[in-house]
């Protein structure tokens, strides 16, 4: 997947006056391409944290907005509440969820800093990944002190703040803006009543553990070094704490987890940990839930673990890894689990603008064969590719699973992987065609002091898009490439027609990139562009050749 996703979580320092909450909230949707995604007031903390996700730049407009209308709604002099708290817009974290390393991320909580302070006059100090010291990566060593203690904090030259003017505003306070990693609330459904059971099982997993006890059975002190202090056990899995308890709705105990690095300790790792140390205490596992949203990638990663189990080809479509990861993990146990509503990428898709590649069959080639001038070649040399990346990735799929050939079926998963995910980037690429042309469209519309840049800039993203198509299109002919030459004999004929349909997406996707760049000014430009299409187009016609060749010998053989 191509899209840059980033969250951010800012927590603001007003749980209870609900309109100010939703001057705040008003301010952060006011940015074209950012999803609200949650908003959860407490009045006892009085402190709100909002969600919200979209690409890195609008969101961090949404924060400098929100940051703004925070300085201007809340007044740090008479805010009360429970939660620890420095600033009116109190943390602001991003949070990578895709496309986005945690470098990445950490530039962008930096870039966002400096725009509170230059634009806003807004202090503070970067945490966690953004941190620029080791001794302010904590956020609660950052916060010590809290509001109260800002005067003699920015007093102490230590203690300069990273962006922003650095003088105390007792209005508004400071802010600190970080970067890190994605934290997921996971539940773990046991057949037990026991909170004691649910907590043994809780220590056995968390990085924690639990206090050394002496093996006396009566007493069971726990055990103290030299200094006096406890000795621990350190649990199974690391970047997880998790507790045990007793659900009264449902009527179970839970282990209760964090995972706060999903990098160390996936979700499915925490499930599989959580079954064999229930197991060992004579409990069972009967499900778990994922409070929240979570990235698609948490659930294609459990897909694909619980094929691997299985060996089982892992170039199935997302939908289909999906499902075996909410079977596999029970999380529609307690309640269903609807994808397009959890998994953020999915959330986040504007409904109102429906893409091409959702209609049916019939849909879509009726309206190619409308007036409307799009969808046009582009598009549907892009699907076209699509279509024989897929034949390519079914081949590799049903080679898999050929009786006998039980020991290759990783190599022919590698092969359906890779297929999937070109026939997933061609297909995306069918509304990246439309939408390139539509922007030529709108550049001619432009006032005419902007229109020749406008116009130079959309040609060249009209040119860009269909040589994305040829490149993937070539990829997906080196699929059906190795299965004319490796895969099952009765699909023979499927990866020769995959071979074709990738051939002609690139030699379709080469005449768009023909005819957009006769308009482009800058020749120079022009002419490297034409020229790797050419050489696509030549390497496609040789390797549909070669494909060809390769099915008819074999076909002569059987």
């Amino acid at each position: 997947m191509s899209t840059r996703l980033i969250e951010c979580v800012p927590n603001f320092s007003e749980g209870r006056d609900a309109a100010v909450i939703k001057e705040i909230t008003q301010a952060i949707e006011s940015v074209e391409g950012v999803t609200l995604l949650d908003v959860d007031p407490g009045k006892a903390t009085n402190r709100t944290v909002v969600t919200f996700v979209g690409e890195p730049e609008p969101v961090i407009e949404a924060a400098v907005r929100a940051g703004r209308r925070a300085k201007e709604l809340i007044d740090m002099r008479t805010h009360t509440g429970e939660h620890p708290r420095f600033g009116a817009m109190d943390v602001c974290p991003l949070v990578p969820i895709a496309g986005v390393t945690m470098e990445e991320a950490a530039e962008y909580a930096r870039v966002l800093g400096q725009r509170l302070g230059a634009e806003c006059g807004i202090s503070g100090y970067f945490y966690e990944a953004a941190a620029t010291t080791p001794e302010r990566k904590n956020l609660a060593t950052v916060r010590a002190g809290e509001y109260e203690g800002l005067p003699a904090k920015l007093a102490d030259p230590r203690w300069r703040t990273d962006f922003g003017p650095g003088t105390f505003d007792p209005g508004y306070g400071v802010t600190a803006v970080g970067a890190r990693k994605f934290l997921i609330a996971y539940n773990v459904n046991l057949n037990t009543t026991s909170t004691r059971r649910a907590n043994a099982i809780a220590f056995d997993i968390r990085e924690k553990g639990r206090p050394k006890r002496e093996p006396d059975p009566v007493t069971g002190k726990i055990v103290r070094d030299a200094a006096g202090q406890e000795v621990w056990i350190p649990g199974s899995l690391k970047a997880v704490k998790a507790i045990g308890w007793f659900i009264e709705e449902y009527g179970i105990a839970q282990i209760s987890i964090n995972l706060t690095d999903i990098d160390v300790t996936p979700v499915h790792v925490a499930f599989d940990e959580c079954v064999t140390r229930a197991a060992a205490r004579g409990v069972r596992v009967t499900g778990s839930e994922i409070v929240g949203m979570v990235p698609l990638r948490v659930l294609l990663e459990a897909g694909e673990h619980y094929l691997r189990q299985q060996g089982r080809s892992l170039g199935v479509p997302q939908a289909e890894l999906i499902k075996i990861a909410v079977k596999s993990l029970g999380l529609a146990e307690l309640a269903p689990f609807v994808p397009e509503k959890r998994v953020i990428e999915y959330a986040i898709r504007d409904r109102s603008k429906r893409r091409l590649i959702d209609r049916t069959l019939v849909g879509f080639t009726h309206e190619t064969a409308s007036e409307s001038p799009a969808p046009g070649g582009g598009s549907v040399s892009a699907l076209v590719g699509a279509l024989g990346a897929a034949l390519g990735t079914m081949v590799a799929n049903l080679s898999s699973h050929k009786p006998g050939w039980d020991a290759r079926w990783e190599e022919f998963s590698a092969a359906a992987v890779r297929g999937r995910d070109l026939h997933e980037e061609l297909l995306q690429l069918v509304d990246e065609d439309t939408a390139a042309f539509q922007a030529i469209m709108e550049a001619w519309k432009a006032p005419q002091e902007a229109r020749a840049e406008r116009i130079e800039a959309a040609t060249l993203g009209a040119i860009h898009v269909p040589l994305r198509v040829m490149r993937s299109a070539l990829a997906a002919l080196d699929v059906c490439h190795r299965m004319a030459e490796t895969g099952m004999e009765a699909s023979l004929s499927d990866a020769a027609v995959g071979a074709l349909c990738a051939c002609t997406a690139v030699r379709g996707a080469g005449l768009n990139v023909r005819i957009n760049a006769k308009d482009l000014r800058d020749a120079a430009r022009r002419q490297r562009l034409l020229d790797e299409a050419a050489a696509l187009e030549r390497d496609a016609l040789e390797r549909q050749e070669l494909v060809l060749a390769l099915v008819r010998t074999r076909m002569a053989q059987s």
